[in-house]
């Protein structure tokens, strides 16, 4: 009597799903990990803003007045200079650590996104800082900060500094280099919160009782850019939130 035919034993074992790689943290060319880790995403930042400082430093000889009241040309420059330190040295960096400048783009974040995943995360990160900046004037009391935006003169010079030039330098340093090299070896909660601190800490000047809502705040940008794969959304959402703060103070 002829024996069954027996299946091949590698048909018996259970077909595996592949997985689905964890945006960011799979080595994908289209949104690659970080070449840099936490420490490296550290140094380069404050690389960057001594770099900007440097730069600075000629407008500030220049320039007519004391440290504590320039002239609005020497106030713009040191503005436009600690812009250029937190665009320029983070992309140089990713550029010479990932092999290519393209590459360390996209490390960075500057791939495309859904724009329905964008809308959907950046409305509960607005809904989320709206309550708990509600639940911290409450509690705390009224975040005071001072009017910044006056010392740059012109509205058109405002919007182009604080809507423009700050939302994509300050997105870049501290969610696309630092937050992307915290990212690497640590869970996203923690990554968001340190990367948001360095944000909010170095914001000082601007008021100390607004540190905690700019901390939050810098916790909200990464959220959308850990949700969103990129770091456009975080951006806009960004530019939005300096546009509607600079209108409120204009209001006043």
């Amino acid at each position: 009597m002829p024996e069954p035919l027996q299946q091949p034993e590698e048909s018996l074992q259970p077909q595996l799903q592949p997985e689905v790689p964890e945006p960011g943290r799979d080595g994908d060319d289209s949104y690659p990990n970080a070449s840099w880790g936490p420490l490296g995403g550290l140094g380069i930042a404050i690389l960057s803003l001594f770099f900007g400082l440097l730069v600075s430093i000629p407008f500030l000889a220049l320039g007519s007045g004391d440290a504590s009241d320039l002239d609005l040309e020497t106030t713009v420059a040191i503005q436009v200079a600690t812009a250029i330190g937190f665009i320029f040295v983070p992309i140089v960096a990713a550029a010479i650590l990932s092999g290519s400048l393209g590459r360390g783009l996209r490390q960075l974040g500057f791939v495309s996104f859904s724009l329905k995943t964008a809308l959907i995360w950046s409305g509960i990160g607005i809904l989320a800082y709206l309550a708990f900046a509600l639940f911290y004037v409450t509690v705390i009391g009224p975040a005071e900060q001072d009017d910044i935006a006056s010392e740059f003169g012109p509205v058109w010079i405002q919007v182009l500094l604080i809507v423009i030039a700050a939302p994509l330098a300050e997105e870049i340093c501290f969610r696309g280099l630092l937050f992307r090299g915290f990212r690497t070896r640590l869970p996203f909660w923690l990554s968001a919160i340190l990367a948001a601190s360095v944000f909010g800490l170095l914001h000082y000047e601007t008021g100390v009782s607004a540190i905690p809502l700019l901390i939050f705040l810098g916790v909200v940008f990464a959220l959308v850019y850990e949700k969103t794969g990129s770091l456009w959304p975080a951006i806009i959402l960004h530019a939005a939130n300096n546009l509607f703060a600079l209108v409120a103070l204009s209001a006043t």
